[in-house]
């Protein structure tokens, strides 16, 4: 969403974030120099905040209101309805299944001027609610790539003393992941595949970057496999390039996900990628030139991935630079943002021709 903002914020428009009072987002917002608009809204179904929030639209007039959370989706679609100035526009990053029912569809359809859809997985969950094929734009998420090229080119001495940064042994090669610890995220599996390579004897270290639910099971694992000392849990791990930085392989063998930004972060700083064949990994990851795909929860196939990157270095470098350069072709903030704007444009041509549709 910030990285929309800014390229927005670059192209003479004038955005105001609206946010839950008390959230990092206005937190984050405020930072960056953005209006900020705060408010409580306490679930889905908070009756206040929808008048709340039409009180503010009314008064805001905006010609674009653009939704970034199911929250804000379902809250703002109803106190925007009515208000004739504005075009609305929501952003569906998650392929869960979404209900087959009435209020859902209305939600995603006439509540709605656009659907954007980060990943094609994505946006075929959307289109079996019966929306129309024109009203759901693929836009997929994107990274800023040049903030991670430089880490293209780093050697093994570097990575060393990112490890030591990070209290990590400076020896590799090191696998790792960088996600939420829950269990659609699958790290359990990529610990099961740790247990197969270490049976082989092969020489490596793991690290699971990030918290999350999961995060007690996981160690819990760990030791169950007799792994304590090859997985290292160093928590939430800001900026992420410290990870990329110290890493050989990355790795996210998620059981859903909508495109896996911390994928494209790791394509972009040159690392070959190891994931699963779901949702948009699979239209991110290219299998046999970026990485490798496996099928989700399959701890064998994926230890059979990770030993071929572990094994051949030439491998690994040919693979992290294609997942570079197809990140800087279609994966860039700034063409995430191009996208995003085309839709307000055509929307807004539309409004003024006689009404968005």
């Amino acid at each position: 969403m910030f990285h929309l903002m800014e390229y927005l914020r670059d192209q003479g428009d004038e955005c105001i974030l609206v946010g839950r009072r008390g959230g990092l987002a206005c937190r984050e917002g405020e930072a960056r120099g953005f209006p900020v608009h705060a408010l409580p809204m306490r679930s889905s179904l908070d009756l206040p905040a929808v008048f709340s929030l039409r009180r503010l639209f009314r008064r805001l007039s905006p010609d674009v209101l653009h939704f970034h959370t199911s929250r804000a989706h379902v809250l703002a679609a109803w106190a925007s309805l009515g208000l004739p100035r504005s075009v609305r526009v929501a952003t569906r990053r998650m392929d869960y299944p979404l209900r087959q029912d009435p209020l859902t569809r209305f939600l995603y359809g006439k509540a709605l001027h656009r659907v954007v859809a980060i990943s094609q997985a994505v946006r075929r969950e959307i289109l079996r609610l019966g929306i129309p094929q024109e009203k759901v734009i693929l836009v997929p998420s994107g990274v800023e790539a040049e903030r991670f090229r430089p880490l293209r080119e780093i050697g093994p001495q570097e990575k060393e003393v990112a490890r030591l940064a990070l209290g990590l042994p400076s020896e590799g090669p090191w696998i790792g992941s960088a996600a939420t610890h829950h269990p659609r995220k699958g790290l359990d599996v990529l610990i099961q595949a740790a247990g197969f390579l270490a049976r082989k004897g092969l020489s490596f270290r793991l690290l699971l970057a990030g918290r999350g639910p999961a995060g007690e099971d996981l160690k819990a694992l760990a030791r169950e496999l007799k792994l304590q000392e090859r997985v290292f849990f160093p928590g939430q791990v800001e900026p992420s390039e410290k990870i990329y930085r110290a890493l050989d392989v990355f790795c996210l063998p998620s059981r859903k996900e909508g495109l896996g930004v911390a994928a494209l972060e790791a394509m972009a700083s040159g690392l070959p990628v190891a994931a699963s064949r779901v949702g948009g990994l699979e239209e991110s990851v290219l299998d046999g030139v970026t990485g490798f795909l496996v099928p989700p929860g399959d701890p064998l196939a994926l230890a059979e991935a990770l030993e071929k990157l572990l094994r051949d270095g030439d491998l690994r470098r040919r693979m992290g630079r294609a997942g570079a350069e197809r990140v800087e072709e279609h994966y860039t903030a700034r063409a995430m943002g191009e996208g995003n704007r085309r839709i307000y444009q055509e929307l807004l041509e539309g409004r003024e021709r006689g009404g968005a549709s």
